[in-house]
């Protein structure tokens, strides 16, 4: 299994000029291959390849006084830029085609200096290692301090350097990792677990735990308002405006960072404390345009929902999603008895065929497991289905919203 590793990076002052120009001549020939693109498609030409991009972009390109600076970064940070292109229209045109899945993918767009994050990727090609000192050595940058929270479990191949918006900067690796050694890490564990997502609590569990939910942002707000109002007054294209800028961005990601930690630690103690697992799948894009759409976006279900699924893979967990139209709030959990639904105001009710009382989270949690094949039987066996392919997606230690994996 992939996962991705992400550590912070502290780049000296001479370091990160170093990485602008990597940063701004990769977004370069990126921009240029676009563009040649586009223009081969309004001649009615076909598009050039790779190879003919890399000559005429970068080749040709240095010898040119007007693009000789490309010369001052990695020949592999201008080729990476190149795939990084070839591999947006390709995603344009299977979504376009109907063969990918997921949200419809837009033609790429040019690149700007002030989008929110900045990459670059160096391969093995470009002969970039960490030293003995702990530190990252990469080709015409030097060495980086990186602070290490955790060891790699192999020698990854590529490294990615990331610029986020706050302008903190990460390394991120992608590694290889054993399937039978992380299942060997991984406790014994037979118990299974329905859980109910919501708002006054961020999840309520089928054995009654309920989980309150952090509210980061709401939180946060008050510092935020003020941050954003100091942005407001400033004069746009000065250089306080930008460190006013940043200073909003950071505590974005103070925000965002709080929650994904939160997310992890929640979502490992549920993977390693059961070996079944089974969620609602909610419409959170349909809930995001209600009043209550602050309130769904700071909870963050989506990503909440995506540790569990590729943890439970990781780690040789079952995770089950049942479906939206589930009546898991009208359902009597004891008898099975529909009762209709109810408003949201009312957190407790009474089954008018068995008479119990209900608290109408718990039993939505107790509905979701056994609508995933997770209730225990009369006979006292303890069903359960068989592992289910979970989806990948990526984060990081500290939170880079980047690639196809998780860590």
């Amino acid at each position: 299994m992939q996962l991705r590793y992400v550590f912070r990076m502290y780049p000296e002052p001479g370091q990160r000029g170093a990485l602008a120009r990597a940063f701004g001549c990769a977004r370069v020939v990126f921009n240029d291959a676009v563009r040649a693109r586009r223009d081969a498609r309004a001649a009615g030409k076909r598009y050039p390849t790779s190879a003919v991009l890399s000559k005429t972009l970068i080749t040709q390109a240095k010898a040119r006084a007007e693009r000789a600076w490309l010369a001052e970064v990695s020949q592999v940070v201008l080729q990476q830029a190149l795939r990084d292109a070839d591999a947006a229209y390709a995603n344009f045109f299977a979504s376009l085609k109907g063969e990918r899945a997921g949200a419809r993918v837009g033609e790429p767009r040019f690149r700007s200096r002030r989008d929110a994050r900045q990459a670059v990727r160096f391969t093995a090609n470009a002969r970039w290692k960490i030293t003995e000192g702990g530190r990252l050595l990469l080709p015409k940058i030097g060495e980086v301090a990186v602070k290490w929270s955790r060891a790699l479990p192999s020698t990854p191949s590529s490294v990615t350097v990331v610029k986020d918006a706050a302008g903190r900067y990460f390394a991120s690796f992608v590694i290889e990792t054993d399937p039978e050694a992380d299942a060997a890490a991984m406790p014994d564990a037979t118990r299974s677990v329905g859980i109910d997502l919501g708002l006054t609590h961020f999840a309520v569990l089928s054995d009654g735990t309920k989980i309150d939910s952090p509210r980061f942002l709401r939180r946060a707000e008050k510092k935020l308002k003020k941050n954003q109002k100091n942005l407001a007054r400033k004069r746009k294209g000065s250089k306080n405006r930008e460190k006013a800028r940043v200073k909003v961005a950071r505590a974005h990601a103070k925000v965002a960072d709080a929650r994904r930690e939160f997310h992890h630690q929640l979502s490992t103690k549920l993977i390693r404390e059961n070996q079944a697992v089974a969620v609602e799948d909610l419409a959170v894009k349909g809930l995001a345009r209600t009043r209550m759409a602050k309130s769904v976006h700071d909870a963050g279900w989506s990503q909440f929902t995506a540790a569990l699924a590729y943890k439970a893979e990781r780690y040789g967990r079952t995770f089950i999603k049942i479906d939206r139209f589930e009546p898991t709030s009208q359902v009597c959990s004891t008898c099975g008895h529909h009762d209709g639904p109810k408003p949201l105001h009312v957190r407790e009710w009474t089954c008018t065929a068995c008479q119990t009382v209900h608290d109408r989270d718990v039993n939505a949690a107790k509905n979701v497991k056994r609508a995933a094949g997770l209730a225990v039987t009369a006979c006292g066996a303890r069903v359960r289905p068989g592992l289910i392919p979970a989806r990948c997606e990526e984060t990081g230690s500290h939170g880079i919203p980047t690639g196809n994996c998780a860590a």
